[in-house]
């Protein structure tokens, strides 16, 4: 079993003796992840934008940022409209925190669903082992010959566009990392005393893997979860820029991007808000990814 890094506690009884008490690991995590000035960046970035999205019909009603309103094309900064309007004549504003929604929405969700999906493929394969473990791996790396672009279009083109499809598209071009990071993870711990221990107790397969296996990786599978999030924003973005992505006039950040193009020179302030919406949420979320995995490493010292 993983071997605990938590410092630790020395405490002095009532009778004299010393106690030793070890911390949870979740706290000594959190203790470490607090004296990480680039993840407490990192989260405190993440936490106001997801209220942001939280509370993006306080910020900006969303009619505003779909119904086109010709005299107000390309309108400047104003009370009314404090990010100015579009080249449609949509409030700025209001496309910006409604499309965090939509973007986030699909990024999230589509994280969750490849790792539930990566990591069920993985553990059955470094479990099981022989054939099993060569007919999902060969099948993995044919998965993995396509391109993922590609592979979105197909989807995309035979489904529909729709959050529902964006999320299975996603999560089917993301998936293949969590299977092999899984796989490598069951393969160390499959022969451990403690699952072999569970396997004479009469505990099935899949009480195994849940119970015993999965927790021994959940460090490195939250990380990479958190660093996927990232990855899957800008792919979501690059989606909705070539127009892959939620039907107009839905507000997404890359079909922002896209419709600005025509004005940039005249507006350049349509493509700089998007922009710096995705470098903003990317650059967050990398932060915290990056100090979680500080964190659960046991092998740093702090």
């Amino acid at each position: 079993m993983a071997k605990s890094f938590a410092r630790p506690v020395v405490e002095t009884l009532d009778n004299g003796d010393i106690s030793f008490k070890r911390p949870s690991q979740a706290k000594e995590i959190f203790r470490r992840l607090r004296k990480n000035k680039g993840a407490m960046i990192g989260l405190f970035l993440s936490i106001c934008i997801i209220l942001v999205v939280i509370f993006a019909d306080l910020i900006a009603p969303y009619e505003a940022g779909v119904v086109q309103v010709a005299e107000n094309k390309l309108a400047p900064m104003s009370a009314e409209h404090p990010l100015g309007c579009d080249n449609y004549g949509r409030d700025v504003l209001s496309r910006l925190v409604h499309g965090a929604r939509n973007s986030l929405l699909v990024a999230v969700a589509a994280s969750i669903t490849s790792c539930l999906f990566g990591c069920t493929l993985g553990a059955i394969a470094g479990y099981f082992g022989g054939k099993v473990d060569m007919l999902i791996m060969r099948a993995l790396d044919i998965f993995m010959s396509i391109p993922d672009l590609l592979f979105t279009m197909v989807v995309v083109a035979a489904l529909g566009s729709s959050i529902p499809v964006l999320i299975i598209a996603m999560t089917l071009a993301y998936f293949t990392n969590y299977v092999r990071l899984v796989r490598s993870g069951v393969l160390n711990l499959v022969d451990q005393e403690y699952v072999e221990a569970a396997r004479a107790g009469g505990s099935s397969s899949a009480r195994i893997i849940i119970s015993h296996i999965i927790p021994n990786t959940l460090g490195i599978i939250l990380v990479n979860v958190t660093l996927n999030v990232s990855s899957l924003v800008i792919y979501q973005s690059t989606l909705s820029f070539i127009g892959l992505s939620l039907p107009a006039p839905a507000p997404e950040w890359g079909s922002m991007l896209s419709s600005a193009r025509t004005d940039m020179l005249r507006a350049p302030l349509l493509v700089v808000f998007p922009a710096l919406a995705i470098v903003l949420t990317s650059f967050s979320v990398n932060l915290l990814g990056d100090g979680l995995r500080d964190a659960m490493d046991p092998r740093l010292k702090s």
